[in-house]
């Protein structure tokens, strides 16, 4: 069965820090570029980072710069968003998403979606 399992969310105090995971299972990763996307309550989804295949290629939202990054191991088929001096702008649920080939600004050609992951910041 072909799944994306994003990990990692919870509540974090403004200024700290997280790290989400996305696995992969049924298909290997390899050839997918994984887009980390959020939405929050009654905003649209939007785009936060993504990574190519061979994670040489990154980019990120201006609104994440600098304190997100995102890395992938694809020996251990996963995906990773560090998040660091997270404000309470940033809280949302949290999703991965694999396309073929390069990254997408568009949600519709991702493949494959995660449940998604909740990340609340607050104090």
């Amino acid at each position: 069965q072909v799944q994306l399992v994003e990990s990692g969310g919870g509540l974090v105090q403004p200024g700290g820090s997280l790290r989400l995971s996305c696995a992969a299972s049924g298909f290997t990763l390899d050839y997918y570029s994984i887009g980390w996307f959020r939405q929050a309550p009654g905003k649209e989804r939007e785009g936060v980072s993504c990574i190519s295949t061979s994670g040489g290629v990154t980019n990120s939202a201006d609104s994440v710069k600098g304190r997100f990054t995102i890395s992938r191991d694809n020996a251990k088929n996963t995906v990773y968003l560090q998040m660091n001096s997270l404000k309470p702008e940033d809280t949302a649920a949290y999703y991965c998403a694999a396309v073929l080939g390069l990254c997408s600004k568009w949600f519709e050609e991702y493949d494959y979606w995660g449940q998604g992951t909740q990340v609340t910041v607050s104090s």
